[in-house]
């Protein structure tokens, strides 16, 4: 328990979980309707399931190799997408939204069109402004960016990168969100980040200079 004694930060889960199932209950009609007139240029294409559901391998296994290999990158990990998910809560608890975009009908019918349809009938088209999706990609990308010890592995970095940008397409081509929705994601990142990540990368050279 000492050696894992950093998992206390999970324990956010018992803020996040039943805060969001009350919003996913709760914010049923009269929510504002996001929408872009970039959205209606998107064509649907089902084939985006795959990187779609990706997302939460990508997540766990992000956040499972910090926790037992780099409790420091661990923390910047949390403190990155936990402080977004928050904002995430309070923006969908004060300004309920939703989406309009999911065909009626798909075009084809195939067992990614099938997965789709699951997709849709488990998970609400509200609280959607900004996309988590989205938010918790960069910042599982951005871990993976800043940590040493991935850095030697070549593959890893850019393949994390790659992944995070299929995920965040995939949103928009499932009809999942609005380019709103991942250009909020994107604009709450790029604040966050110099608060998490910035900081740590400005001491590193002064540590790496220190006498041993």
């Amino acid at each position: 328990m000492k050696k894992y004694r950093h998992a206390w930060v999970l324990l956010y889960g018992f803020i996040y979980m039943p805060w969001f199932i009350w919003l996913e209950k709760h914010v049923r009609q009269g929510y504002y309707l996001i929408h872009s007139p970039l959205d209606d240029y998107i064509p649907f294409v089902e084939y985006f399931i795959v990187p779609y559901f990706l997302w939460f391998v990508f997540i766990a296994a992000t956040g499972l190799y910090f926790f037992f290999t780099d409790r420091r990158g661990f923390y910047r990990l949390c403190t990155f997408m936990f402080s977004g998910m928050t904002i995430f809560l309070i923006i969908c608890t004060i300004f309920p939204n939703g989406l309009a975009l999911r065909p009626e009908v798909f075009p084809r019918d195939n067992i990614f069109t099938d997965a789709v349809r699951w997709l849709y009938q488990t998970d609400t088209p509200t609280n959607v402004l900004p996309s988590i999706h989205v938010f918790n990609s960069l910042g599982a990308a951005f871990a993976i960016g800043h940590s040493h010890a991935l850095r030697k592995k070549r593959w890893v970095q850019p393949a994390a990168f790659v992944l995070a940008g299929l995920i965040i397409l995939s949103t928009v081509f499932l009809k999942q969100h609005s380019v709103t929705d991942v250009f909020a994601a994107m604009v709450m990142a790029g604040v966050i980040y110099p608060f998490v990540y910035v900081p740590a990368g400005k001491k590193a050279p002064s540590l790496s200079h220190q006498p041993t």
